[in-house]
Order: C-alpha cells, then sequence, then structure tokens
C-alpha cells in the first residue's frame, strides 16, 4: 500500500528568483508537517534540464526575470510529463489566474497567502497521482481488450481447423466406408434370391444413401467447398439451400463475381456471417421473408441479412450470455470489418461491413480457404438472438 501523501518526503521544484521568498515557502511547508525536499531555480536553461528529473510538483512564481510563470507551464506541457503545477506571485490578476487555470495550473495563489500552500500541494499531488493511475488503468484495459481480441481471433482459427480435420476425416473415413457399404449392399441385393433378403438389402441401401447425404451436409458445414466456385456463388447456395429447407423466401441481390475481387480471408468471414443470420433466422425469427444484399461499393464489402420477423426482444443484447453477437463481431473484427445489428417489431438487420484496402485487414492467422467461425458462440449455444 503506497505511503500517504503528507507522511512521505516530497521532491518539489520551485522556479523563484528570490531567495528570501523560497525559504519563506520552505518554512511554510515544513511548518505544516510535510517532509518536503525543495530546489530552487530562476532560469529557462535550469527550467529545461530540471524536467528531465523525477518530482512530485513545480511551485512557480508568476513573474521572473525575462520570462512568467506561464512559460515554465507551457514548458512542463510540451514536456509530456503530468505534474502539478501551482502558481504562486506576489500580485496576480484574475484574468492571469483563470488563464493559468485553463492552460493547465492546478492552482494558484498569492504570496500573502502562504497558509494555503501546504493543502492546495498535497491536493494537487493527490489529484495528480489520481489521474496518473486513471491513465495507466486505461492503458491496461486497452492491452486488456487486444489480448482478449487476439485470444477470440486464435480460437477462431483454431477451430476452424478443427472443423476442417473433422471434415477429412468423415470425407476420408466415414464417407469411404459407406460408399463401400452401399456397393456391398447393391452387390447383394443384385444376387439375392430370397424375398426377405432383397428387401432388408433395399432398407439397408436406403439407410445407408441417407447416411452418406448426411454426412456430406455435414462436411459442408464444417467445411464449405462451394467457397471455391466464389463469395457470391456460395451465397446463392446457401439462400437456395436455406429456402429449400424452411420454406422461408429469400430474395438475394448481388454484386456480379467480376466485382468482387475480395483479399483472403473476407468470403470466409462474410459466408459464416451470413450463414449465423440465416441459423438465427430459422431458430428465433418467424420470418416470412429474408433479404440479403451482398455488394462492394467505395472499396467495402457489405453483406447486409435482414427479415420480417418477431425481432429482437429489447434488452437481449445486453446479456451476460449473448455470445452469438460477440462472436459476429470478433469475426468481422480479424478482417478488420465490423457488424451493426439493429431490430424493431418487424425484424432483424444485420450488416457485415469490410473495408478491402489491404493494409486495413488483420487476418489474426487466417489461411487461404480457412473460414472464420464463432468459437465462443457454438460454446453459448449460439445464444445471441434468442427470444425470451
Amino acid at each position: 500500500m503506497p505511503m500517504p501523501t503528507a507522511e512521505r518526503l516530497l521532491r518539489v521544484l520551485h522556479i523563484e528568483d528570490s531567495e528570501l521568498d523560497h525559504q519563506l515557502i520552505m518554512a511554510q511547508l515544513r511548518r505544516a508537517g510535510l517532509k518536503i525536499e525543495l530546489e530552487r531555480i530562476d532560469s529557462l536553461a535550469e527550467v529545461s534540464r530540471a524536467l528531465t528529473q523525477p518530482w512530485d510538483a513545480l511551485i512557480s512564481d508568476y513573474n521572473l526575470p525575462g520570462f512568467s510563470g506561464l512559460v515554465v507551464l507551457d514548458m512542463l506541457k510540451a514536456s509530456k510529463r503530468l505534474l502539478p503545477f501551482i502558481l504562486v506571485s506576489g500580485e496576480i490578476g484574475e484574468d492571469t489566474a483563470v488563464a493559468a487555470m485553463r492552460t493547465g495550473a492546478s492552482d494558484y495563489l498569492l504570496k500573502k497567502d502562504l497558509a494555503r500552500l501546504a493543502p492546495a500541494l498535497l491536493h494537487a499531488i493527490e489529484a495528480c497521482e489520481s489521474e496518473r493511475a486513471r491513465i495507466e488503468a486505461d492503458a491496461e484495459l486497452i492491452k486488456s481488450k487486444q489480448r482478449l481480441h487476439e485470444l477470440a481471433g486464435h480460437l477462431q482459427t483454431s477451430v476452424e481447423m478443427e472443423r476442417a480435420a473433422i471434415a477429412r476425416e468423415i470425407h476420408d473415413d466415414v464417407g469411404g466406408s459407406l460408399t463401400a457399404l452401399k456397393f456391398d449392399l447393391a452387390w447383394i441385393q443384385r444376387h439375392a434370391k430370397d424375398a426377405g433378403v432383397l428387401q432388408r438389402a433395399a432398407s439397408a441401401l436406403e439407410t445407408v444413401t441417407g447416411a452418406i447425404e448426411a454426412s456430406q451436409r455435414i462436411m459442408q458445414n464444417l467445411r464449405p467447398a462451394i467457397l471455391e466456385q466464389g463469395l457470391v456463388a456460395a451465397v446463392q447456395w446457401m439462400a437456395a439451400r436455406f429456402e429449400r429447407r424452411t420454406g422461408t423466401v429469400v430474395t438475394l441481390r448481388c454484386s456480379s463475381e467480376n466485382e468482387m475481387q475480395l483479399p483472403a480471408g473476407v468470403p470466409l468471414v462474410a459466408y459464416r456471417t451470413a450463414q449465423e443470420a440465416l441459423t438465427n433466422i430459422s431458430k428465433h425469427a418467424h420470418a416470412s421473408r429474408v433479404d440479403i444484399d451482398l455488394s462492394v461499393d467505395s472499396g467495402v464489402l457489405t453483406l447486409e441479412v435482414s427479415d420480417n420477423g418477431v425481432g429482437i426482444a429489447p434488452g437481449a443484447l445486453a446479456k451476460a450470455r449473448s455470445f452469438g453477437i460477440r462472436g459476429l463481431h470478433e469475426r468481422a473484427a480479424t478482417v478488420g470489418g465490423w457488424v451493426d445489428l439493429s431490430s424493431n417489431n418487424k425484424g432483424v438487420s444485420l450488416i457485415l461491413s469490410v473495408p478491402l484496402q489491404m493494409e486495413s485487414l488483420d487476418f489474426a492467422g487466417v489461411e487461404e480457404g480457412q473460414p472464420l467461425v464463432q468459437a465462443v458462440a457454438e460454446s453459448g449455444a449460439a445464444a445471441g438472438w434468442v427470444q425470451p
């Protein structure tokens, strides 16, 4: 625990041309019970040198040979050091005092009122230390947010890599085994004579065919191969599939494929964002219509997914476990983009915006052909758009 200001040794720089006034101020501070080391200087050259040293505060006369206390204050501000500055003068006008306070002085007082100097000095030092602590806390908070952002990006990338590995295993092992089993069942069906065996073989073939289709669907969700045909083709395929599966009317408006020259990683982020939006619409929106707009304009990729459903309940986005929405923001941030989400009683509109200038992008370890996913959102069961 830090020592109270009034009990520790204070190093104070005193800019004063009168040795007598210097001794009076030192005596006044010591009489107030302060442990103080007060060093006097009286030239701008000495001020410039002294400002490189550690001090707890500065006390300056206003009228000095060839310069004023406000010049010292300007030098302190130029040094970028956060130190208390108290202006002391035999005579100082109200306008000058106000100007000094506006410029950044901690306090001002007249030399005939030195009894107020000790409490003013302690108050100024404590206020300055509080401000310094606040600045350090803010800087640490920014670092913490950046570390969390980097961690979220790492988790998203790691989860997507695991998805890709699982998709490969399903394709190579499960898919291959199911296909071989289908061939064997077809052979049995062709060569069997018994009606019961034929019936069982046909039923097994139907089951295996369904399992193959399911494995292909799972692989597509895990690693969308359709993206190799381009973002427009992938969104068109996704929209058609959603419409077929849910019966919800989907209207899609896209720029032509030739207009979308997208950096690596951006198509994957846009695809996953659209996928998450459609998933939440199917679960919670009770919508009869979905509009998807995908365009590039003025160097910015924009994806908007809107519906005419029930919207998001007030306060739902502020829930502590709204991981789905957080996942959308984190995913967009990995490519330098952002997500805007709005809702009313006529539905929800989600807009992903990504600047396409290469210098603005932060791919956070994303490789070509490697989608980004909402790692945190999955652990939270896609809680972002849940209706109460």
